[in-house]
Protein backbone atom coordinates (compact mmCIF):
# COMPACT_ATOMS: atom_id res chain seq x y z
CA UNK A 1 0.00 0.00 0.00
CA UNK A 2 3.05 2.24 0.11
CA UNK A 3 2.72 2.63 -3.67
CA UNK A 4 0.05 5.26 -2.95
CA UNK A 5 2.65 7.35 -1.07
CA UNK A 6 0.15 8.38 1.58
CA UNK A 7 1.59 8.58 5.09
CA UNK A 8 -1.85 8.64 6.72
CA UNK A 9 -2.88 5.47 4.88
CA UNK A 10 0.36 3.78 5.96
CA UNK A 11 -0.34 4.75 9.58
CA UNK A 12 -3.84 3.28 9.44
CA UNK A 13 -2.55 0.07 7.86
CA UNK A 14 -0.02 -0.36 10.67
CA UNK A 15 -2.73 0.32 13.23
CA UNK A 16 -5.01 -2.30 11.69
CA UNK A 17 -2.26 -4.93 11.57
CA UNK A 18 -1.46 -4.35 15.23
CA UNK A 19 -4.97 -4.21 16.66
CA UNK A 20 -7.39 -6.09 14.39
CA UNK A 21 -9.19 -8.90 16.30
CA UNK A 22 -9.99 -10.79 13.09
CA UNK A 23 -6.31 -10.92 12.14
CA UNK A 24 -5.35 -12.18 15.59
CA UNK A 25 -7.96 -14.93 15.29
CA UNK A 26 -6.56 -15.96 11.90
CA UNK A 27 -3.04 -16.08 13.35
CA UNK A 28 -4.27 -18.29 16.20
CA UNK A 29 -5.68 -20.73 13.62
CA UNK A 30 -2.25 -20.87 11.97
CA UNK A 31 -0.65 -21.73 15.31
CA UNK A 32 -3.19 -24.51 15.82
CA UNK A 33 -2.48 -26.00 12.39
CA UNK A 34 1.28 -25.86 12.90
CA UNK A 35 0.93 -27.56 16.29
CA UNK A 36 -1.13 -30.32 14.65
CA UNK A 37 1.62 -30.80 12.07
CA UNK A 38 4.23 -31.12 14.82
CA UNK A 39 2.06 -33.70 16.59
CA UNK A 40 1.85 -35.77 13.40
CA UNK A 41 5.61 -35.53 12.91
CA UNK A 42 6.17 -36.61 16.52
CA UNK A 43 4.18 -39.80 15.85
CA UNK A 44 6.88 -40.76 13.37
CA UNK A 45 9.50 -41.05 16.11
CA UNK A 46 9.82 -43.87 18.61
CA UNK A 47 7.82 -43.71 21.82
CA UNK A 48 10.11 -43.99 24.86
CA UNK A 49 8.71 -44.00 28.39
CA UNK A 50 10.35 -44.33 31.80
CA UNK A 51 8.09 -46.16 34.27
CA UNK A 52 8.35 -46.80 37.98
CA UNK A 53 6.02 -48.47 40.46
CA UNK A 54 5.85 -49.65 44.06
CA UNK A 55 3.11 -52.01 45.32
CA UNK A 56 2.19 -53.85 48.52
CA UNK A 57 -0.15 -56.80 47.92
CA UNK A 58 -1.99 -59.17 50.24
CA UNK A 59 -2.37 -62.75 48.98
CA UNK A 60 -5.61 -64.55 49.79
CA UNK A 61 -5.44 -67.61 52.05
CA UNK A 62 -8.37 -69.21 50.21
CA UNK A 63 -6.98 -69.45 46.71
CA UNK A 64 -8.29 -72.52 44.79
CA UNK A 65 -5.59 -75.21 44.31
CA UNK A 66 -5.57 -78.68 42.64
CA UNK A 67 -4.61 -80.28 45.97
CA UNK A 68 -6.23 -79.08 49.15
CA UNK A 69 -3.60 -77.25 51.11
CA UNK A 70 -3.60 -74.49 53.61
CA UNK A 71 -2.09 -71.34 52.12
CA UNK A 72 -1.13 -68.81 54.69
CA UNK A 73 -2.20 -65.30 54.11
CA UNK A 74 0.77 -63.18 53.15
CA UNK A 75 1.69 -59.65 52.26
CA UNK A 76 4.34 -59.05 49.63
CA UNK A 77 6.08 -55.96 48.31
CA UNK A 78 6.92 -55.26 44.68
CA UNK A 79 9.21 -52.53 43.36
CA UNK A 80 10.02 -51.96 39.73
CA UNK A 81 11.42 -49.53 37.22
CA UNK A 82 11.68 -49.90 33.45
CA UNK A 83 12.45 -48.10 30.23
CA UNK A 84 9.88 -49.01 27.55
CA UNK A 85 10.34 -48.36 23.83
CA UNK A 86 7.80 -48.71 21.04
CA UNK A 87 8.32 -47.94 17.37
CA UNK A 88 5.92 -48.42 14.46
CA UNK A 89 7.69 -49.40 11.26
CA UNK A 90 6.08 -47.29 8.55
CA UNK A 91 6.14 -49.97 5.83
CA UNK A 92 3.06 -48.64 4.03
CA UNK A 93 3.67 -44.91 4.43
CA UNK A 94 0.75 -44.27 6.79
CA UNK A 95 2.65 -42.01 9.18
CA UNK A 96 4.56 -40.34 6.35
CA UNK A 97 1.33 -39.47 4.56
CA UNK A 98 -0.27 -38.22 7.76
CA UNK A 99 2.70 -35.91 8.30
CA UNK A 100 2.47 -34.73 4.68
CA UNK A 101 -1.24 -33.98 5.11
CA UNK A 102 -0.71 -32.12 8.38
CA UNK A 103 2.10 -30.00 6.96
CA UNK A 104 0.07 -29.13 3.86
CA UNK A 105 -2.88 -28.18 6.07
CA UNK A 106 -0.58 -25.96 8.13
CA UNK A 107 0.66 -24.30 4.93
CA UNK A 108 -2.96 -23.76 3.86
CA UNK A 109 -3.74 -22.17 7.23
CA UNK A 110 -0.75 -19.88 6.79
CA UNK A 111 -1.98 -18.88 3.33
CA UNK A 112 -5.44 -18.15 4.73
CA UNK A 113 -3.84 -15.92 7.34
CA UNK A 114 -2.16 -13.95 4.57
CA UNK A 115 -5.52 -13.85 2.77
CA UNK A 116 -7.13 -12.38 5.89
CA UNK A 117 -4.26 -9.90 6.14
CA UNK A 118 -4.70 -8.86 2.51
CA UNK A 119 -8.46 -8.52 2.92
CA UNK A 120 -8.04 -6.41 6.04
CA UNK A 121 -5.45 -4.04 4.60
CA UNK A 122 -7.39 -3.81 1.33
CA UNK A 123 -10.57 -2.90 3.20
CA UNK A 124 -8.66 -0.24 5.13
CA UNK A 125 -7.36 1.27 1.89
CA UNK A 126 -10.82 1.16 0.26
CA UNK A 127 -12.55 2.86 3.18
CA UNK A 128 -9.75 5.42 3.42
CA UNK A 129 -10.05 6.53 -0.20
CA UNK A 130 -13.83 6.51 0.06
CA UNK A 131 -13.57 8.81 3.08
CA UNK A 132 -11.19 11.12 1.21
CA UNK A 133 -13.64 11.36 -1.68
CA UNK A 134 -16.30 12.47 0.81
CA UNK A 135 -13.84 15.09 2.04
CA UNK A 136 -13.63 16.41 -1.51
CA UNK A 137 -17.42 16.50 -1.79
CA UNK A 138 -17.71 18.28 1.56
CA UNK A 139 -15.18 20.87 0.41
CA UNK A 140 -17.02 21.44 -2.88
CA UNK A 141 -20.39 21.76 -1.16
CA UNK A 142 -19.04 24.22 1.40
CA UNK A 143 -17.66 26.44 -1.35
CA UNK A 144 -20.98 26.19 -3.15
CA UNK A 145 -22.91 27.12 0.00
CA UNK A 146 -20.66 30.14 0.59
CA UNK A 147 -21.16 31.28 -2.98
CA UNK A 148 -24.92 30.74 -2.92
CA UNK A 149 -25.26 32.57 0.39
CA UNK A 150 -23.43 35.55 -1.11
CA UNK A 151 -25.77 35.49 -4.10
CA UNK A 152 -28.79 35.18 -1.83
CA UNK A 153 -27.69 38.19 0.22
CA UNK A 154 -27.02 40.16 -2.94
CA UNK A 155 -30.40 39.23 -4.38
CA UNK A 156 -32.08 40.18 -1.13
CA UNK A 157 -30.63 43.67 -1.47
CA UNK A 158 -31.81 43.86 -5.08
CA UNK A 159 -35.24 42.63 -4.04
CA UNK A 160 -35.47 45.37 -1.41
CA UNK A 161 -34.57 47.87 -4.11
CA UNK A 162 -37.20 46.42 -6.42
CA UNK A 163 -34.60 45.48 -9.04
CA UNK A 164 -35.51 41.77 -9.30
CA UNK A 165 -38.67 39.69 -8.98
CA UNK A 166 -39.30 37.84 -5.72
CA UNK A 167 -39.03 34.48 -7.53
CA UNK A 168 -35.27 35.00 -8.04
CA UNK A 169 -34.75 35.48 -4.32
CA UNK A 170 -36.92 32.44 -3.51
CA UNK A 171 -34.85 30.33 -5.91
CA UNK A 172 -31.65 31.55 -4.22
CA UNK A 173 -32.98 30.54 -0.81
CA UNK A 174 -33.96 27.13 -2.19
CA UNK A 175 -30.49 26.55 -3.63
CA UNK A 176 -28.82 27.39 -0.31
CA UNK A 177 -31.10 25.01 1.61
CA UNK A 178 -30.60 22.24 -0.98
CA UNK A 179 -26.82 22.54 -0.79
CA UNK A 180 -26.94 22.40 3.01
CA UNK A 181 -29.06 19.24 2.86
CA UNK A 182 -26.58 17.67 0.43
CA UNK A 183 -23.71 18.62 2.74
CA UNK A 184 -25.41 16.99 5.72
CA UNK A 185 -25.89 13.78 3.73
CA UNK A 186 -22.26 13.65 2.62
CA UNK A 187 -21.13 14.28 6.20
CA UNK A 188 -23.23 11.31 7.27
CA UNK A 189 -21.57 9.11 4.65
CA UNK A 190 -18.15 10.32 5.78
CA UNK A 191 -18.91 9.47 9.39
CA UNK A 192 -20.04 5.99 8.39
CA UNK A 193 -16.79 5.47 6.49
CA UNK A 194 -14.85 6.74 9.51
CA UNK A 195 -16.70 4.33 11.82
CA UNK A 196 -15.91 1.43 9.49
CA UNK A 197 -12.25 2.44 9.45
CA UNK A 198 -12.23 2.55 13.24
CA UNK A 199 -13.60 -0.99 13.40
CA UNK A 200 -11.04 -2.26 10.89
CA UNK A 201 -8.25 -0.65 12.93
CA UNK A 202 -9.55 -2.10 16.19
CA UNK A 203 -10.37 1.34 17.61
CA UNK A 204 -13.55 2.68 19.26
CA UNK A 205 -15.49 4.81 16.80
CA UNK A 206 -16.25 7.42 19.48
CA UNK A 207 -12.59 8.42 19.77
CA UNK A 208 -11.44 7.76 16.20
CA UNK A 209 -10.79 10.96 14.26
CA UNK A 210 -9.36 11.76 10.84
CA UNK A 211 -8.90 15.35 9.74
CA UNK A 212 -10.44 16.33 6.41
CA UNK A 213 -8.20 16.05 3.37
CA UNK A 214 -9.85 15.98 -0.07
CA UNK A 215 -8.67 13.25 -2.40
CA UNK A 216 -8.09 15.67 -5.28
CA UNK A 217 -7.71 14.69 -8.92
CA UNK A 218 -4.30 13.04 -8.47
CA UNK A 219 -4.06 9.81 -10.45
CA UNK A 220 -3.41 6.52 -8.61
CA UNK A 221 -0.11 4.64 -9.09
CA UNK A 222 0.71 3.63 -12.65
CA UNK A 223 0.14 -0.04 -13.45
CA UNK A 224 3.09 -1.71 -15.24
CA UNK A 225 2.29 -3.18 -18.64
CA UNK A 226 2.21 -6.93 -19.17
CA UNK A 227 1.46 -8.31 -15.71
CA UNK A 228 2.56 -12.00 -15.87
CA UNK A 229 0.02 -14.72 -15.10
CA UNK A 230 2.52 -16.30 -12.70
CA UNK A 231 1.78 -13.47 -10.26
CA UNK A 232 -1.55 -15.15 -9.53
CA UNK A 233 0.39 -17.87 -7.71
CA UNK A 234 1.08 -15.29 -5.00
CA UNK A 235 -2.59 -14.98 -4.19
CA UNK A 236 -3.09 -16.48 -0.74
CA UNK A 237 -6.46 -18.04 -1.58
CA UNK A 238 -4.94 -19.81 -4.61
CA UNK A 239 -2.01 -21.03 -2.50
CA UNK A 240 -4.37 -22.25 0.24
CA UNK A 241 -6.54 -24.13 -2.26
CA UNK A 242 -3.46 -25.78 -3.80
CA UNK A 243 -2.18 -26.94 -0.37
CA UNK A 244 -5.65 -28.29 0.41
CA UNK A 245 -5.38 -30.52 -2.67
CA UNK A 246 -2.00 -31.81 -1.46
CA UNK A 247 -3.39 -32.49 2.02
CA UNK A 248 -6.46 -34.34 0.75
CA UNK A 249 -4.31 -36.43 -1.60
CA UNK A 250 -2.06 -37.43 1.32
CA UNK A 251 -5.15 -38.38 3.34
CA UNK A 252 -5.96 -41.00 0.71
CA UNK A 253 -2.54 -42.63 1.14
CA UNK A 254 -2.92 -42.68 4.92
CA UNK A 255 -6.39 -44.24 4.62
CA UNK A 256 -5.18 -46.96 2.21
CA UNK A 257 -2.46 -47.99 4.67
CA UNK A 258 -5.21 -49.37 6.92
CA UNK A 259 -5.57 -52.30 4.47
CA UNK A 260 -2.12 -53.60 5.47
CA UNK A 261 -0.66 -55.02 8.69
CA UNK A 262 0.69 -52.64 11.30
CA UNK A 263 4.14 -53.70 12.52
CA UNK A 264 5.58 -52.42 15.77
CA UNK A 265 8.84 -53.12 17.58
CA UNK A 266 8.56 -53.04 21.35
CA UNK A 267 11.18 -53.43 24.00
CA UNK A 268 11.44 -53.03 27.73
CA UNK A 269 14.30 -53.20 30.20
CA UNK A 270 14.55 -52.49 33.90
CA UNK A 271 14.57 -53.91 37.40
CA UNK A 272 11.98 -55.79 39.48
CA UNK A 273 12.37 -56.81 43.13
CA UNK A 274 10.40 -57.40 46.31
CA UNK A 275 12.85 -55.28 48.27
CA UNK A 276 13.81 -51.74 47.47
CA UNK A 277 17.35 -52.41 48.72
CA UNK A 278 17.94 -55.04 46.01
CA UNK A 279 15.99 -53.26 43.25
CA UNK A 280 19.08 -52.14 41.34
CA UNK A 281 21.08 -55.36 41.78
CA UNK A 282 22.09 -57.49 38.80
CA UNK A 283 19.73 -60.31 39.82
CA UNK A 284 16.76 -57.91 39.61
CA UNK A 285 17.22 -57.17 35.91
CA UNK A 286 14.29 -57.87 33.59
CA UNK A 287 13.91 -57.22 29.86
CA UNK A 288 11.82 -58.13 26.85
CA UNK A 289 11.96 -57.34 23.15
CA UNK A 290 10.05 -58.39 20.07
CA UNK A 291 7.82 -57.36 17.20
CA UNK A 292 4.05 -57.18 17.15
CA UNK A 293 1.85 -57.42 14.08
CA UNK A 294 -1.75 -56.27 13.84
CA UNK A 295 -3.67 -57.49 10.79
CA UNK A 296 -7.21 -56.25 9.99
CA UNK A 297 -9.55 -59.25 9.76
CA UNK A 298 -12.92 -57.52 9.76
CA UNK A 299 -13.84 -53.95 8.94
CA UNK A 300 -12.65 -54.06 5.33
CA UNK A 301 -15.84 -52.34 4.23
CA UNK A 302 -15.22 -49.51 6.69
CA UNK A 303 -11.69 -49.05 5.34
CA UNK A 304 -12.99 -49.11 1.76
CA UNK A 305 -15.66 -46.50 2.43
CA UNK A 306 -13.17 -44.33 4.31
CA UNK A 307 -10.83 -44.40 1.30
CA UNK A 308 -13.73 -43.41 -0.96
CA UNK A 309 -14.59 -40.58 1.42
CA UNK A 310 -11.02 -39.29 1.26
CA UNK A 311 -11.09 -39.49 -2.55
CA UNK A 312 -14.31 -37.48 -2.65
CA UNK A 313 -12.70 -34.87 -0.39
CA UNK A 314 -9.78 -34.65 -2.83
CA UNK A 315 -12.13 -34.11 -5.77
CA UNK A 316 -13.85 -31.35 -3.82
CA UNK A 317 -10.48 -29.73 -3.12
CA UNK A 318 -9.51 -29.94 -6.81
CA UNK A 319 -12.79 -28.33 -7.87
CA UNK A 320 -12.32 -25.59 -5.27
CA UNK A 321 -8.77 -24.97 -6.52
CA UNK A 322 -9.99 -24.60 -10.11
CA UNK A 323 -12.80 -22.28 -9.05
CA UNK A 324 -10.40 -20.16 -6.99
CA UNK A 325 -7.95 -19.91 -9.89
CA UNK A 326 -10.67 -18.85 -12.32
CA UNK A 327 -11.94 -16.27 -9.84
CA UNK A 328 -8.42 -14.90 -9.45
CA UNK A 329 -8.03 -14.50 -13.21
CA UNK A 330 -11.43 -12.81 -13.45
CA UNK A 331 -10.60 -10.47 -10.55
CA UNK A 332 -7.45 -9.28 -12.31
CA UNK A 333 -9.19 -8.78 -15.66
CA UNK A 334 -12.10 -6.93 -14.05
CA UNK A 335 -9.77 -4.66 -12.08
CA UNK A 336 -7.69 -3.82 -15.16
CA UNK A 337 -10.86 -3.04 -17.11
CA UNK A 338 -12.11 -0.74 -14.36
CA UNK A 339 -8.77 1.06 -14.18
CA UNK A 340 -8.70 1.63 -17.94
CA UNK A 341 -12.25 2.96 -18.26
CA UNK A 342 -12.13 4.96 -15.04
CA UNK A 343 -9.07 6.76 -16.45
CA UNK A 344 -11.02 7.63 -19.60
CA UNK A 345 -13.95 8.76 -17.47
CA UNK A 346 -11.67 10.94 -15.32
CA UNK A 347 -10.32 12.64 -18.43
CA UNK A 348 -13.81 13.39 -19.71
CA UNK A 349 -15.04 14.63 -16.34
CA UNK A 350 -11.97 16.85 -16.03
CA UNK A 351 -12.79 18.45 -19.35
CA UNK A 352 -16.41 18.87 -18.26
CA UNK A 353 -15.32 20.58 -15.03
CA UNK A 354 -13.06 22.99 -16.90
CA UNK A 355 -15.77 23.81 -19.42
CA UNK A 356 -18.54 24.17 -16.83
CA UNK A 357 -16.37 26.45 -14.67
CA UNK A 358 -15.66 28.69 -17.64
CA UNK A 359 -19.32 28.66 -18.69
CA UNK A 360 -20.41 29.60 -15.16
CA UNK A 361 -18.04 32.56 -15.08
CA UNK A 362 -19.33 33.79 -18.46
CA UNK A 363 -22.98 33.36 -17.51
CA UNK A 364 -22.43 35.10 -14.15
CA UNK A 365 -20.90 38.07 -15.95
CA UNK A 366 -23.79 38.11 -18.41
CA UNK A 367 -26.30 37.98 -15.55
CA UNK A 368 -24.60 40.90 -13.83
CA UNK A 369 -24.90 42.85 -17.09
CA UNK A 370 -28.57 41.93 -17.20
CA UNK A 371 -28.41 39.96 -20.46
CA UNK A 372 -29.22 36.55 -18.91
CA UNK A 373 -31.73 35.45 -16.28
CA UNK A 374 -30.94 34.17 -12.79
CA UNK A 375 -32.45 30.81 -13.76
CA UNK A 376 -29.74 30.37 -16.39
CA UNK A 377 -27.07 31.21 -13.82
CA UNK A 378 -28.51 28.64 -11.40
CA UNK A 379 -28.45 25.99 -14.09
CA UNK A 380 -24.81 26.73 -14.89
CA UNK A 381 -23.79 26.60 -11.22
CA UNK A 382 -25.58 23.28 -10.73
CA UNK A 383 -23.74 21.85 -13.73
CA UNK A 384 -20.40 23.06 -12.37
CA UNK A 385 -21.12 21.60 -8.91
CA UNK A 386 -22.11 18.23 -10.37
CA UNK A 387 -18.90 18.16 -12.41
CA UNK A 388 -16.86 18.96 -9.30
CA UNK A 389 -18.59 16.24 -7.27
CA UNK A 390 -18.21 13.77 -10.12
CA UNK A 391 -14.50 14.56 -10.31
CA UNK A 392 -14.08 13.59 -6.64
CA UNK A 393 -16.12 10.40 -7.07
CA UNK A 394 -14.21 9.29 -10.16
CA UNK A 395 -10.89 9.95 -8.41
CA UNK A 396 -12.05 7.72 -5.57
CA UNK A 397 -13.22 5.01 -7.99
CA UNK A 398 -9.82 5.02 -9.72
CA UNK A 399 -8.07 4.50 -6.39
CA UNK A 400 -10.56 1.80 -5.39
CA UNK A 401 -9.98 -0.02 -8.69
CA UNK A 402 -6.24 0.04 -8.01
CA UNK A 403 -6.85 -1.34 -4.53
CA UNK A 404 -8.89 -4.18 -6.05
CA UNK A 405 -6.08 -4.95 -8.50
CA UNK A 406 -3.54 -5.11 -5.68
CA UNK A 407 -5.79 -7.56 -3.83
CA UNK A 408 -6.41 -9.55 -7.02
CA UNK A 409 -2.66 -9.95 -7.54
CA UNK A 410 -2.11 -11.06 -3.97
CA UNK A 411 -0.39 -7.88 -2.83
CA UNK A 412 0.74 -5.59 -5.60
CA UNK A 413 3.02 -5.96 -8.56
Amino acid sequence: WKVFRDSELNRLESLALAASPSLKAALARVDQARASARISAANWAQDVRLNGDAQREQISGNLPTPIPVNIPRARVNSFGTSLDLSYEIDFWGKVRREVESARASADAAGARYHSALLTLTGDVASQYFLLRSYDAEVSALRRTIDLREKWRNLLHEKLQAGAIPETDFARAQTEVATARADLADVKRLRQEASDTLAQLCGQPASTFRLSERPIGAKAPPTIPAGIPASMLERRPDVAAAERDVVARNADIGAAKAAYFPAVRLTGSGGFLSNDVDTLLSADSKVWSIGPSISVPVTGWAVIHYNVNRKKAAREEAIATFRETTLRAINDVETSLTQIRYRAEQASAVGEALTASTKATDLIRAAYERGTLSYLELLDAERTRLQAELQTARIAAQRHLATVRLIKALGGGW
